[in-house]
Protein backbone atom coordinates (compact mmCIF):
# COMPACT_ATOMS: atom_id res chain seq x y z
CA UNK A 1 0.00 0.00 0.00
CA UNK A 2 1.28 3.46 -0.91
CA UNK A 3 1.98 5.43 2.27
CA UNK A 4 2.60 9.08 2.97
CA UNK A 5 5.42 10.75 4.89
CA UNK A 6 6.36 14.25 6.01
CA UNK A 7 8.70 16.17 3.73
CA UNK A 8 10.53 17.15 6.96
CA UNK A 9 11.11 13.51 7.87
CA UNK A 10 9.31 13.40 11.24
CA UNK A 11 6.67 10.96 12.43
CA UNK A 12 5.73 7.58 11.03
CA UNK A 13 4.33 6.88 7.53
CA UNK A 14 0.53 7.09 7.34
CA UNK A 15 -2.09 5.83 4.94
CA UNK A 16 -3.93 7.99 2.41
CA UNK A 17 -6.97 8.58 4.63
CA UNK A 18 -4.87 9.82 7.54
CA UNK A 19 -2.84 12.14 5.31
CA UNK A 20 -6.02 13.70 3.94
CA UNK A 21 -7.83 14.13 7.25
CA UNK A 22 -4.80 15.47 9.15
CA UNK A 23 -3.76 18.07 6.55
CA UNK A 24 -0.40 18.92 8.13
CA UNK A 25 1.99 16.12 9.07
CA UNK A 26 2.64 15.58 12.78
CA UNK A 27 5.98 17.48 12.64
CA UNK A 28 4.45 20.45 10.85
CA UNK A 29 5.70 19.26 7.47
CA UNK A 30 3.74 18.52 4.30
CA UNK A 31 2.59 15.02 3.43
CA UNK A 32 4.06 13.48 0.30
CA UNK A 33 3.74 9.97 -1.12
CA UNK A 34 6.69 7.72 -0.36
CA UNK A 35 7.05 7.24 -4.12
CA UNK A 36 5.52 9.00 -7.09
CA UNK A 37 3.77 6.66 -9.56
CA UNK A 38 5.41 6.64 -12.98
CA UNK A 39 3.34 7.31 -16.09
CA UNK A 40 4.49 5.74 -19.37
CA UNK A 41 3.67 6.69 -22.94
CA UNK A 42 1.45 3.61 -23.03
CA UNK A 43 -0.59 5.03 -20.17
CA UNK A 44 -0.96 8.31 -22.03
CA UNK A 45 -2.00 6.57 -25.24
CA UNK A 46 -4.71 4.64 -23.39
CA UNK A 47 -5.93 7.83 -21.73
CA UNK A 48 -5.91 10.02 -24.86
CA UNK A 49 -9.68 10.13 -25.39
CA UNK A 50 -10.89 9.92 -21.79
CA UNK A 51 -13.20 12.51 -20.30
CA UNK A 52 -11.84 14.64 -17.48
CA UNK A 53 -13.66 12.62 -14.81
CA UNK A 54 -12.57 9.27 -16.27
CA UNK A 55 -8.98 10.50 -16.53
CA UNK A 56 -9.12 11.68 -12.92
CA UNK A 57 -10.23 8.21 -11.86
CA UNK A 58 -7.24 6.60 -13.59
CA UNK A 59 -4.67 9.01 -12.12
CA UNK A 60 -6.09 9.09 -8.59
CA UNK A 61 -6.25 5.31 -8.55
CA UNK A 62 -2.44 5.33 -8.70
CA UNK A 63 -2.36 7.10 -5.32
CA UNK A 64 -5.38 5.57 -3.57
CA UNK A 65 -5.33 1.93 -2.53
CA UNK A 66 -8.55 0.00 -3.16
CA UNK A 67 -8.63 -0.97 0.53
CA UNK A 68 -9.01 2.76 1.34
CA UNK A 69 -11.61 3.63 -1.31
CA UNK A 70 -13.26 1.11 -3.59
CA UNK A 71 -13.46 1.62 -7.35
CA UNK A 72 -17.21 2.17 -7.04
CA UNK A 73 -16.87 4.77 -4.27
CA UNK A 74 -14.08 6.69 -6.00
CA UNK A 75 -16.14 6.96 -9.17
CA UNK A 76 -19.15 8.08 -7.13
CA UNK A 77 -17.15 10.80 -5.34
CA UNK A 78 -15.76 12.09 -8.64
CA UNK A 79 -19.16 12.17 -10.32
CA UNK A 80 -20.72 13.96 -7.33
CA UNK A 81 -17.86 16.47 -7.23
CA UNK A 82 -17.99 17.58 -10.86
CA UNK A 83 -21.76 17.43 -11.45
CA UNK A 84 -22.17 21.17 -10.57
CA UNK A 85 -19.68 22.33 -13.22
CA UNK A 86 -21.11 24.40 -16.08
CA UNK A 87 -19.24 22.82 -18.97
CA UNK A 88 -19.58 19.21 -20.04
CA UNK A 89 -15.81 18.96 -20.60
CA UNK A 90 -15.20 20.48 -17.11
CA UNK A 91 -12.05 22.28 -18.35
CA UNK A 92 -12.31 23.73 -21.90
CA UNK A 93 -9.26 24.98 -23.79
CA UNK A 94 -9.46 28.12 -25.93
CA UNK A 95 -6.95 28.39 -28.82
CA UNK A 96 -5.67 31.95 -29.05
CA UNK A 97 -5.76 33.44 -32.53
CA UNK A 98 -2.94 35.92 -31.89
CA UNK A 99 -0.37 33.41 -30.54
CA UNK A 100 0.70 30.34 -32.47
CA UNK A 101 0.01 26.98 -30.76
CA UNK A 102 -1.12 28.76 -27.58
CA UNK A 103 -4.15 27.68 -25.58
CA UNK A 104 -5.93 29.16 -22.57
CA UNK A 105 -7.00 26.47 -20.13
CA UNK A 106 -10.26 27.70 -18.59
CA UNK A 107 -10.18 26.38 -15.04
CA UNK A 108 -13.12 28.52 -13.87
CA UNK A 109 -16.32 26.70 -14.82
CA UNK A 110 -17.10 25.37 -11.35
CA UNK A 111 -19.73 26.76 -8.96
CA UNK A 112 -17.53 29.57 -7.56
CA UNK A 113 -15.95 30.27 -11.00
CA UNK A 114 -12.32 29.78 -10.02
CA UNK A 115 -9.75 27.02 -10.42
CA UNK A 116 -10.02 26.25 -6.71
CA UNK A 117 -13.28 24.47 -7.53
CA UNK A 118 -11.32 21.88 -9.51
CA UNK A 119 -9.34 20.68 -6.49
CA UNK A 120 -11.77 21.45 -3.70
CA UNK A 121 -14.82 19.84 -5.30
CA UNK A 122 -13.08 16.51 -4.94
CA UNK A 123 -11.19 17.14 -1.70
CA UNK A 124 -14.13 18.38 0.38
CA UNK A 125 -16.34 15.53 -0.83
CA UNK A 126 -13.49 13.10 -0.14
CA UNK A 127 -13.07 14.40 3.42
CA UNK A 128 -16.82 14.17 3.98
CA UNK A 129 -16.83 10.59 2.64
CA UNK A 130 -14.21 9.57 5.20
CA UNK A 131 -16.03 11.37 8.03
CA UNK A 132 -19.38 9.79 7.25
CA UNK A 133 -17.76 6.37 7.20
CA UNK A 134 -16.11 7.00 10.58
CA UNK A 135 -19.09 8.92 12.01
CA UNK A 136 -16.76 11.78 12.93
CA UNK A 137 -16.73 15.57 12.62
CA UNK A 138 -13.95 17.92 11.46
CA UNK A 139 -13.42 21.66 11.64
CA UNK A 140 -11.85 23.03 8.48
CA UNK A 141 -9.94 26.29 8.87
CA UNK A 142 -8.56 27.91 5.73
CA UNK A 143 -7.07 31.25 4.74
CA UNK A 144 -7.92 32.75 1.39
CA UNK A 145 -6.65 35.54 -0.84
CA UNK A 146 -9.83 35.36 -2.86
CA UNK A 147 -10.73 31.96 -4.28
CA UNK A 148 -9.95 29.13 -1.83
CA UNK A 149 -12.47 30.46 0.70
CA UNK A 150 -15.50 30.62 -1.62
CA UNK A 151 -14.80 27.15 -3.02
CA UNK A 152 -14.28 25.61 0.43
CA UNK A 153 -17.45 27.24 1.73
CA UNK A 154 -19.54 26.17 -1.26
CA UNK A 155 -18.58 22.51 -1.16
CA UNK A 156 -18.72 22.27 2.66
CA UNK A 157 -22.07 24.08 2.96
CA UNK A 158 -24.74 21.91 4.58
CA UNK A 159 -22.46 18.94 5.25
CA UNK A 160 -23.29 17.75 8.77
CA UNK A 161 -19.81 16.29 9.37
CA UNK A 162 -17.98 19.55 8.67
CA UNK A 163 -17.65 23.10 9.94
CA UNK A 164 -15.71 25.50 7.73
CA UNK A 165 -14.03 28.65 9.03
CA UNK A 166 -12.81 30.71 6.08
CA UNK A 167 -10.49 33.62 6.88
CA UNK A 168 -9.85 36.47 4.46
CA UNK A 169 -7.97 39.80 4.66
CA UNK A 170 -10.73 42.42 4.73
CA UNK A 171 -10.36 44.91 1.88
CA UNK A 172 -7.71 42.88 0.05
CA UNK A 173 -10.09 40.70 -1.96
CA UNK A 174 -12.89 41.85 -4.23
CA UNK A 175 -16.41 42.40 -2.95
CA UNK A 176 -17.55 39.73 -5.40
CA UNK A 177 -15.22 37.14 -3.87
CA UNK A 178 -16.20 38.18 -0.35
CA UNK A 179 -19.94 37.85 -1.00
CA UNK A 180 -19.44 34.34 -2.37
CA UNK A 181 -18.58 33.40 1.22
CA UNK A 182 -20.66 35.76 3.31
CA UNK A 183 -24.00 35.15 1.56
CA UNK A 184 -24.00 31.43 2.30
CA UNK A 185 -26.55 30.95 5.08
CA UNK A 186 -25.79 27.35 6.07
CA UNK A 187 -25.02 27.14 9.78
CA UNK A 188 -21.74 25.24 9.29
CA UNK A 189 -20.10 28.03 7.24
CA UNK A 190 -18.25 30.75 9.18
CA UNK A 191 -16.57 33.51 7.12
CA UNK A 192 -14.11 35.67 9.07
CA UNK A 193 -13.11 39.07 7.69
CA UNK A 194 -9.79 40.18 9.23
CA UNK A 195 -8.84 43.86 9.19
CA UNK A 196 -5.32 45.30 9.18
CA UNK A 197 -3.33 42.41 7.68
CA UNK A 198 0.03 43.98 6.76
CA UNK A 199 1.16 40.87 4.88
CA UNK A 200 -2.24 39.92 3.47
CA UNK A 201 -3.14 36.25 3.46
CA UNK A 202 0.26 35.23 4.81
CA UNK A 203 -0.71 36.80 8.16
CA UNK A 204 -3.71 34.49 8.30
CA UNK A 205 -1.61 31.41 7.53
CA UNK A 206 0.66 32.21 10.47
CA UNK A 207 -2.28 32.36 12.87
CA UNK A 208 -3.65 29.08 11.51
CA UNK A 209 -0.24 27.51 12.16
CA UNK A 210 -0.48 28.66 15.77
CA UNK A 211 -3.92 27.08 16.09
CA UNK A 212 -2.47 23.79 14.85
CA UNK A 213 0.35 24.07 17.39
CA UNK A 214 -2.24 24.49 20.18
CA UNK A 215 -2.62 20.76 20.79
CA UNK A 216 -5.58 20.89 23.17
CA UNK A 217 -7.52 23.23 20.88
CA UNK A 218 -6.65 21.23 17.77
CA UNK A 219 -7.79 17.97 19.35
CA UNK A 220 -11.00 19.40 20.80
CA UNK A 221 -12.18 20.94 17.52
CA UNK A 222 -10.52 18.26 15.34
CA UNK A 223 -8.84 20.83 13.10
CA UNK A 224 -7.95 20.10 9.51
CA UNK A 225 -7.39 22.09 6.35
CA UNK A 226 -8.16 21.92 2.67
CA UNK A 227 -5.70 24.67 1.74
CA UNK A 228 -3.03 23.58 -0.70
CA UNK A 229 -1.03 22.25 2.26
CA UNK A 230 -3.39 19.24 1.99
CA UNK A 231 -1.97 16.54 -0.26
CA UNK A 232 -5.42 15.94 -1.76
CA UNK A 233 -5.42 19.38 -3.38
CA UNK A 234 -2.07 18.94 -5.07
CA UNK A 235 -2.86 15.37 -6.12
CA UNK A 236 -6.16 16.40 -7.73
CA UNK A 237 -4.54 19.32 -9.53
CA UNK A 238 -2.07 17.05 -11.31
CA UNK A 239 -5.04 15.80 -13.35
CA UNK A 240 -5.62 18.98 -15.35
CA UNK A 241 -2.00 18.97 -16.54
CA UNK A 242 -2.47 15.47 -17.95
CA UNK A 243 -5.86 16.47 -19.37
CA UNK A 244 -4.50 19.61 -21.06
CA UNK A 245 -1.56 17.71 -22.51
CA UNK A 246 -3.79 15.01 -23.99
CA UNK A 247 -6.11 17.62 -25.51
CA UNK A 248 -3.47 19.52 -27.51
CA UNK A 249 -0.73 17.09 -28.59
CA UNK A 250 -0.71 15.40 -31.96
CA UNK A 251 1.58 12.62 -30.81
CA UNK A 252 2.23 11.14 -27.36
CA UNK A 253 5.75 12.02 -26.27
CA UNK A 254 5.62 15.51 -27.76
CA UNK A 255 6.84 18.07 -25.20
CA UNK A 256 4.70 21.10 -24.36
CA UNK A 257 4.97 24.09 -22.02
CA UNK A 258 2.64 25.33 -19.29
CA UNK A 259 2.44 28.85 -17.85
CA UNK A 260 0.89 29.09 -14.39
CA UNK A 261 -0.14 32.28 -12.54
CA UNK A 262 1.50 31.59 -9.23
CA UNK A 263 1.68 32.71 -5.62
CA UNK A 264 1.65 29.82 -3.18
CA UNK A 265 3.10 27.28 -5.67
CA UNK A 266 0.21 24.83 -5.07
CA UNK A 267 -1.01 24.62 -8.66
CA UNK A 268 2.52 24.87 -10.01
CA UNK A 269 3.65 22.15 -7.59
CA UNK A 270 1.01 19.87 -9.12
CA UNK A 271 2.41 20.55 -12.58
CA UNK A 272 5.94 19.90 -11.38
CA UNK A 273 4.90 16.57 -9.84
CA UNK A 274 3.00 15.62 -13.01
CA UNK A 275 6.28 16.11 -14.88
CA UNK A 276 8.17 14.07 -12.27
CA UNK A 277 5.60 11.32 -12.85
CA UNK A 278 6.45 11.27 -16.55
CA UNK A 279 4.25 13.88 -18.29
CA UNK A 280 6.30 15.34 -21.18
CA UNK A 281 6.49 18.98 -20.06
CA UNK A 282 9.45 20.97 -21.37
CA UNK A 283 9.06 24.15 -19.32
CA UNK A 284 6.85 25.24 -16.47
CA UNK A 285 6.60 29.02 -16.29
CA UNK A 286 6.15 30.52 -12.83
CA UNK A 287 4.15 33.63 -13.70
CA UNK A 288 4.33 36.07 -10.78
CA UNK A 289 2.91 39.51 -10.27
CA UNK A 290 4.94 42.29 -8.61
CA UNK A 291 5.26 40.23 -5.41
CA UNK A 292 7.69 37.97 -7.30
CA UNK A 293 8.17 35.39 -4.54
CA UNK A 294 8.72 32.58 -7.05
CA UNK A 295 10.59 34.74 -9.54
CA UNK A 296 13.20 35.33 -6.82
CA UNK A 297 13.43 31.59 -6.15
CA UNK A 298 13.91 30.63 -9.81
CA UNK A 299 16.03 33.57 -10.97
CA UNK A 300 18.11 34.35 -7.85
CA UNK A 301 17.98 31.20 -5.70
CA UNK A 302 16.43 33.20 -2.87
CA UNK A 303 13.39 32.14 -0.80
CA UNK A 304 12.53 35.37 1.02
CA UNK A 305 9.67 37.24 2.59
CA UNK A 306 9.73 40.77 1.19
CA UNK A 307 7.19 43.57 1.52
CA UNK A 308 3.80 42.68 0.03
CA UNK A 309 2.32 44.68 -2.85
CA UNK A 310 -1.39 44.98 -3.56
CA UNK A 311 -1.92 44.22 -7.24
CA UNK A 312 -4.77 43.78 -9.72
CA UNK A 313 -4.07 40.02 -9.63
CA UNK A 314 -4.91 39.84 -5.94
CA UNK A 315 -5.30 36.05 -5.61
CA UNK A 316 -1.55 35.68 -6.09
CA UNK A 317 -0.56 38.50 -3.73
CA UNK A 318 1.36 35.94 -1.70
CA UNK A 319 4.83 36.11 -0.17
CA UNK A 320 5.42 32.55 1.06
CA UNK A 321 5.10 29.80 -1.60
CA UNK A 322 4.72 27.01 0.95
CA UNK A 323 4.30 24.19 -1.56
CA UNK A 324 7.76 24.85 -2.97
CA UNK A 325 9.05 22.76 -0.05
CA UNK A 326 6.91 19.84 -1.18
CA UNK A 327 8.33 19.99 -4.71
CA UNK A 328 11.87 20.48 -3.40
CA UNK A 329 11.62 17.23 -1.43
CA UNK A 330 11.30 15.26 -4.66
CA UNK A 331 13.79 17.34 -6.65
CA UNK A 332 16.38 16.79 -3.90
CA UNK A 333 15.92 12.99 -4.04
CA UNK A 334 13.71 12.92 -0.92
CA UNK A 335 16.39 14.32 1.37
CA UNK A 336 14.06 15.27 4.23
CA UNK A 337 16.95 16.46 6.42
CA UNK A 338 17.90 19.15 3.91
CA UNK A 339 14.28 20.22 3.45
CA UNK A 340 13.76 20.43 7.21
CA UNK A 341 16.89 22.54 7.62
CA UNK A 342 15.75 24.99 4.94
CA UNK A 343 12.19 25.17 6.27
CA UNK A 344 13.42 25.78 9.82
CA UNK A 345 15.90 28.40 8.63
CA UNK A 346 13.17 30.28 6.81
CA UNK A 347 10.87 30.09 9.84
CA UNK A 348 13.62 31.54 12.04
CA UNK A 349 15.09 34.16 9.70
CA UNK A 350 12.63 34.78 6.84
CA UNK A 351 15.33 34.00 4.28
CA UNK A 352 16.94 31.00 2.59
CA UNK A 353 19.67 31.52 0.00
CA UNK A 354 20.25 28.21 -1.77
CA UNK A 355 23.72 27.04 -2.69
CA UNK A 356 24.59 26.98 -6.38
CA UNK A 357 24.25 23.19 -6.76
CA UNK A 358 20.79 23.16 -5.18
CA UNK A 359 19.72 26.18 -7.25
CA UNK A 360 20.84 24.57 -10.52
CA UNK A 361 19.13 21.31 -9.55
CA UNK A 362 15.68 22.64 -8.70
CA UNK A 363 15.40 25.34 -11.40
CA UNK A 364 15.88 22.88 -14.26
CA UNK A 365 12.77 22.93 -16.45
CA UNK A 366 11.45 26.18 -14.94
CA UNK A 367 11.27 29.72 -16.25
CA UNK A 368 9.87 32.68 -14.33
CA UNK A 369 8.70 36.25 -14.77
CA UNK A 370 7.27 39.07 -12.67
CA UNK A 371 4.59 41.22 -14.33
CA UNK A 372 3.50 44.64 -13.10
CA UNK A 373 -0.08 45.91 -13.11
CA UNK A 374 0.31 47.95 -16.30
CA UNK A 375 1.55 44.88 -18.20
CA UNK A 376 -1.33 42.80 -16.81
CA UNK A 377 -3.96 45.38 -17.78
CA UNK A 378 -2.42 45.88 -21.23
CA UNK A 379 -2.54 42.12 -21.87
CA UNK A 380 -6.24 41.96 -20.96
CA UNK A 381 -6.91 44.91 -23.27
CA UNK A 382 -4.91 43.53 -26.19
CA UNK A 383 -6.51 40.09 -26.18
CA UNK A 384 -10.01 41.55 -25.82
CA UNK A 385 -9.46 44.08 -28.60
CA UNK A 386 -7.94 41.57 -31.03
CA UNK A 387 -9.95 38.45 -30.23
CA UNK A 388 -13.03 39.53 -28.28
CA UNK A 389 -11.79 37.12 -25.60
CA UNK A 390 -11.60 38.23 -21.99
CA UNK A 391 -8.84 37.14 -19.64
CA UNK A 392 -9.02 37.56 -15.89
CA UNK A 393 -6.01 39.39 -14.35
CA UNK A 394 -4.35 36.11 -13.32
CA UNK A 395 -4.68 34.56 -16.76
CA UNK A 396 -3.20 37.80 -18.11
CA UNK A 397 -0.19 37.43 -15.79
CA UNK A 398 0.24 33.92 -17.16
CA UNK A 399 0.09 35.02 -20.82
CA UNK A 400 2.28 38.07 -20.38
CA UNK A 401 5.01 35.93 -18.84
CA UNK A 402 5.11 33.77 -21.96
CA UNK A 403 5.29 36.84 -24.20
CA UNK A 404 8.37 37.97 -22.27
CA UNK A 405 9.92 34.49 -22.33
CA UNK A 406 8.86 33.40 -25.83
CA UNK A 407 12.44 33.15 -27.14
CA UNK A 408 13.24 30.62 -24.38
CA UNK A 409 10.12 28.49 -24.86
CA UNK A 410 11.56 26.89 -28.00
CA UNK A 411 8.37 26.87 -30.08
CA UNK A 412 6.61 24.06 -28.22
CA UNK A 413 2.86 24.14 -27.81
CA UNK A 414 1.87 26.25 -24.83
CA UNK A 415 -1.00 26.10 -22.34
CA UNK A 416 -1.64 29.20 -20.22
CA UNK A 417 -3.76 28.61 -17.15
CA UNK A 418 -6.65 31.03 -16.57
CA UNK A 419 -7.63 30.56 -12.97
CA UNK A 420 -10.76 32.69 -12.44
CA UNK A 421 -13.73 34.13 -14.29
CA UNK A 422 -13.36 37.85 -15.14
CA UNK A 423 -16.67 38.55 -13.34
CA UNK A 424 -14.81 38.29 -10.04
CA UNK A 425 -12.78 41.41 -10.89
CA UNK A 426 -15.16 44.02 -12.39
CA UNK A 427 -13.10 47.05 -11.39
CA UNK A 428 -9.96 45.57 -12.91
CA UNK A 429 -11.75 44.69 -16.14
CA UNK A 430 -13.23 48.18 -16.43
CA UNK A 431 -9.79 49.69 -15.91
CA UNK A 432 -8.15 47.36 -18.43
CA UNK A 433 -10.77 47.90 -21.14
CA UNK A 434 -11.17 51.62 -20.30
CA UNK A 435 -14.94 51.35 -20.14
CA UNK A 436 -17.70 52.15 -17.64
CA UNK A 437 -20.11 49.32 -18.45
CA UNK A 438 -18.97 45.72 -18.27
CA UNK A 439 -19.34 43.55 -21.39
CA UNK A 440 -21.49 40.46 -21.04
CA UNK A 441 -18.49 38.11 -20.83
CA UNK A 442 -17.32 40.04 -17.75
CA UNK A 443 -20.47 39.11 -15.84
CA UNK A 444 -21.78 35.90 -14.30
CA UNK A 445 -25.23 35.08 -12.97
CA UNK A 446 -23.91 33.77 -9.65
CA UNK A 447 -22.07 37.05 -8.94
CA UNK A 448 -25.16 39.09 -9.77
CA UNK A 449 -27.32 36.84 -7.63
CA UNK A 450 -25.07 37.16 -4.56
CA UNK A 451 -25.51 40.95 -4.59
CA UNK A 452 -29.14 40.50 -3.53
CA UNK A 453 -28.52 38.30 -0.49
CA UNK A 454 -27.87 39.11 3.19
CA UNK A 455 -24.33 38.69 4.46
CA UNK A 456 -23.26 36.67 7.51
CA UNK A 457 -19.72 37.25 8.71
CA UNK A 458 -17.44 37.44 11.77
CA UNK A 459 -15.26 40.56 11.81
CA UNK A 460 -12.08 41.06 13.85
CA UNK A 461 -8.73 42.81 13.82
CA UNK A 462 -5.55 40.92 12.94
CA UNK A 463 -4.00 42.04 16.24
CA UNK A 464 -6.48 39.89 18.16
CA UNK A 465 -7.15 37.20 15.58
CA UNK A 466 -5.76 34.15 17.38
CA UNK A 467 -7.62 34.90 20.62
CA UNK A 468 -10.79 35.91 18.76
CA UNK A 469 -10.81 32.75 16.67
CA UNK A 470 -10.32 30.45 19.64
CA UNK A 471 -13.24 32.16 21.42
CA UNK A 472 -15.58 32.05 18.40
CA UNK A 473 -14.68 28.51 17.33
CA UNK A 474 -14.89 27.02 20.83
CA UNK A 475 -18.19 28.78 21.51
CA UNK A 476 -19.67 27.46 18.28
CA UNK A 477 -18.37 23.95 19.03
CA UNK A 478 -19.83 23.94 22.55
CA UNK A 479 -23.19 25.22 21.35
CA UNK A 480 -23.54 22.84 18.43
CA UNK A 481 -21.61 19.73 19.47
CA UNK A 482 -22.10 19.85 23.25
CA UNK A 483 -19.41 20.08 25.93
Amino acid sequence: MLQFVSNKGGGEPVDFETAILDGFAVDGGLYVPETLPQITHNHLKKWKDLSYVDLAFEILSLFIDRSIISEKDLKKILQLSYAPFEKHEIIPLYPLQSRKDTYVMELFHGPTISFKDVGLAFLVNLVNFFLERKNEHLTLVVATTGDTGPATAYFAAGKSNLDAWVLYPKGLITEEQERQMTTLQQSNIHPVGVANCPDGGDDLDLVISKLYANTAFKEKLKLSSVNSINWGRVMMQTVHYFYGYLQVVNQIGEEINFSVPSGGFGNLCAGALAREMGLPIKYLVAANNKNACLHRIFSEGRFSKDKIHETVSSAIDILIPFNFWRFLYFRMNKDANKVKKWMDTFKDTGLVEFDKETFETYKKGFLSNSSNDIETLDTIHEIYKNEDYLLDPHGAVSLHATDVLKNKLEGNKLICLATAHPAKFPNVIQKALKINKLPKNATHFSINEAKRFCEKVHLCDHQYLEEALIHAMETNWDLTKGK
